[in-house]
């Protein structure tokens, strides 16, 4: 049975000219990746449709801009939902699967328990947005941990410099949701649950795509991914979910 060929074709082309270190031309047309939202879509119903659909013309545009990103993973964070409720969800590309779905922490600036700011600046305390690649992990203060690397300059182009990773934290738990209403927040990384925090990193390390979504008028509008002059075949801003859906 073939799995969403256009694009996932696409992907491998992708990951094979990087590793032999040559540069994506991207002179044969791509096809549109509504195919792939749709089975997606179908492994999370949860996550909203809109939200999937810009991550993957994200991740389409970063693939014609020639990034570096082999498109095993696709992750997408809703900022949009709040702290209390699941808003990462893990895709294994190659089999359509959903491999995680995980609350995951926000800045303790960026908001209570729905998120309402968020920042590119050092000393912030606050998340950021739009898309990264995942780098290498290591054991730090927070244990395991994954380095992100930000691909939209203003915002979210310093999360290396700023040490926003992706680390497990006591503070993602139901029981801190039963005592307070939300998750405890961090300086600025999507912080997950101590248990699953290892698996979630190796599934995603070394290179893969994170979306991280919420419905900024600035982002929206300046973002380079989002833009229609990628020509993925689909609407470059589509109408916003409402924020904490």
């Amino acid at each position: 049975m073939n799995r969403f060929p256009f694009l996932l074709s696409l992907c491998i082309a992708a990951t094979a000219l990087s590793q032999a270190g040559a540069a994506y031309a991207g002179s044969t047309a791509v096809a549109s990746p509504e195919r792939l939202v749709e089975r997606l879509h179908r492994a999370a119903p949860s996550l909203d449709r809109e939200v999937l659909s810009m991550a993957a013309h994200a991740m389409t545009c970063s693939i014609r801009r020639g990034e570096p990103v082999p498109m095993r993973r696709l992750s997408v964070i809703d900022y949009s939902r709040p702290s209390t409720q699941p808003r990462l969800w893990v895709f294994d590309l190659e089999a359509a699967r959903l491999l995680f779905e995980e609350r995951v922490a926000h800045g303790r600036n960026t908001g209570e328990n729905l998120a309402t700011r968020f920042s590119n600046v050092t000393g912030s305390y606050m998340s950021s947005l739009g898309a990264f690649v995942t780098q290498e992990s290591y054991s730090g203060a927070n244990g395991y941990s994954l380095r992100l690397q930000g691909l939209e300059p203003g915002f979210n182009d310093k999360a290396r410099e700023r040490a926003i990773v992706i680390h497990g934290a006591p503070y993602v738990s139901d029981a801190l949701v039963r005592a307070q209403g939300r998750l405890g927040r961090s300086l600025g990384c999507p912080a997950v649950g101590t248990a699953v925090a290892k698996p979630l990193i190796d599934s995603i390390r070394g290179g893969s795509f994170l979306f991280a979504y919420y419905p900024d008028p600035a982002w929206l509008k300046q973002s380079r991914l989002l833009g229609a002059d990628c020509g993925s075949g689909v609407a470059a801003h589509p109408a916003s979910p409402a924020p904490g859906g």
